[in-house]
């Protein structure tokens, strides 16, 4: 089975800001794939179906993004999903907006839900699905612009890139890690640049 987990933070406040690219992408999954996401398990939203011919747990967690490792770490023993089955879909303000990088395994980047990941699981061994949010100007306080709501432009380059990031996890899920990383990995939306 695939645990497929989205990072983000609860609550409506949150639901449309940079910092929450991994549920909107868990909410798409789903939606796709007809599942619900809405059992309360594991410190998480969770719901279980089948993406292609492979069965999947897609999960939220409500931990808050700061502390998302203690859900994921938990999920992983619930499902018994072994590291190169567990994929995190997770925003990245140093990549340019629309971007997209799946990774095998690799450090935090300074970003603290994979710090948290990567602490409670013991190990940095999972696949990586980083969104890029970098804004386009000078951010004094990158706190407040991952948790800013997003204006409709960004929404709608949300949408597009949340869209990219579903088809990225699918094409994982059903061809695997290195045909996805051939197909998705790119510098600049619509380059079609591998990396």
């Amino acid at each position: 089975m695939w645990l497929i987990v989205g990072l983000g933070n609860p609550g409506h406040e949150y639901a449309w800001t940079p910092h929450n690219l991994g549920f909107l992408a868990i909410d798409l999954l789903a939606e796709r794939a007809g599942i619900r996401v809405e059992r309360p398990e594991a410190k998480s939203y969770v719901g279980k179906g089948r993406i292609g011919r492979h069965d999947v747990a897609l999960a939220k967690p409500q931990t808050y993004m700061n502390l998302s490792g203690m859900a994921v770490c938990d999920l992983a023993g619930r499902f018994e999903a072994a590291p190169d089955r567990i994929l995190i879909v997770v925003d990245d303000v140093a990549l340019p907006w629309g971007s997209l990088r799946i990774r095998e395994r690799g450090s935090a980047g300074g970003h603290n839900g994979l710090k948290s990941v990567i602490a409670a699981l013991g190990s940095d061994e999972f696949i990586r699905l980083r969104l890029g949010i970098q804004p386009e100007y000078p951010v004094g306080d990158l706190a407040a612009y991952v948790t800013h709501r997003m204006g409709k432009a960004e929404r709608n380059a949300a949408v597009e890139l949340v869209s990219l990031a579903a088809d990225a996890v699918e094409c994982v899920v059903s061809d695997g890690v290195r045909r996805a990383m051939n197909r998705f990995n790119r510098r600049a939306p619509g380059s079609g640049e591998a990396s």
